[in-house]
């Protein structure tokens, strides 16, 4: 996940999750009541503010080591700040959708999770090249010629 903050000046911030460390990481989960990694990612898919908020303030932390959670604020969060999957995490759910896919001989479920991907991707170029890789190319070009 790549958590962005647009700093009032317009500046932007960017934090990968792939980047935190393991302590971060731990970190991360104590400040939010020992809450499991896992459930993390799941908070940052749906946006949760604590869950950005404390990615962001692992990372600055590196550059202000006593900073506390409870003092570390993200003024204006609704319209400044986000969440948004990564290439590896896009190519996770296509590996997972076309296990499915297989398994029933459709694509509608690769294809049903095409505009949910999109909308959670950083760069949404990224869906495209993942879909095409795993050989479902075609859905790519047929949403293409319908928009």
């Amino acid at each position: 996940m790549i958590v962005t903050y647009e700093q009032p000046d317009g500046t932007v911030e960017q934090v990968s999750t792939e980047d935190l460390s393991a302590i971060e990481s731990a970190d991360i989960e104590e400040a939010m009541g020992d809450t499991p990694w896992r459930q993390v990612e799941d908070l940052l898919r749906g946006q949760d503010p604590t869950a950005m908020r404390a990615v962001l303030w692992a990372a600055r932390r590196r550059e202000q080591p006593g900073l506390a959670f409870r003092d570390f604020d993200v003024p204006g969060w609704r319209r400044r700040l986000r969440a948004r999957i990564e290439r590896a995490e896009i190519d996770e759910v296509l590996a997972n959708l076309m296990a499915e896919a297989l398994g029933s001989g459709e694509d509608s479920a690769i294809d049903a999770m095409l505009p949910h991907l999109r909308k959670l991707a950083h760069d949404e170029a990224d869906v495209n090249a993942a879909v095409e890789v795993v050989g479902k190319g075609h859905l790519v070009k047929a949403t293409a010629s319908e928009g």
